[in-house]
């Protein structure tokens, strides 16, 4: 499934950006183009950026749960912090809060369950390494 973005800032003014779950492509433009590459990495980081929201993220991506589930999963977090961020991945459409209560990802934020699993990989293979050299 693939969905078009029309971006409206100055610099990219009407111009076309197909996206796809694997990569980004701009008609006319190799898909290793520098620049549009580190733009993509920026819209990505501008919206999950923070040191919370992947977190958040991977703890709704094994199932829906409630305010104060996640505030005790995530340790050290505050009610405060916690609930600007929620805010921030609802405006975001990245979850959502059902009838019962629980937060869960929508449909839109499901494409970042394996980034999320590969950053989780890297992490614990990372925290190994970072072990073994102590």
């Amino acid at each position: 499934m693939m969905r078009t973005t029309l971006y409206g800032s100055a610099s990219m003014q009407g111009m076309k950006i197909i996206l796809n779950y694997s990569y980004m492509v701009c008609p006319g433009e190799k898909i290793y183009d520098c620049k549009r590459q580190l733009l993509a990495i920026q819209d990505t980081l501008d919206i999950l950026g923070g040191k919370w929201k992947v977190t958040i993220l991977g703890c709704l991506a094994m199932g829906e749960k409630r305010f104060m589930d996640l505030q005790r999963e995530l340790a050290g977090i505050g009610p405060k912090m916690l609930s600007r961020e929620l805010h921030e991945l609802e405006v975001n459409s990245l979850i959502q809060k059902n009838e019962e209560g629980k937060y869960m990802m929508t449909e839109y934020s499901a494409s970042l369950k394996p980034v999320i699993e590969v950053l989780a990989a890297w992490g614990a293979q990372h925290r190994v390494k970072v072990m073994s050299m102590q």
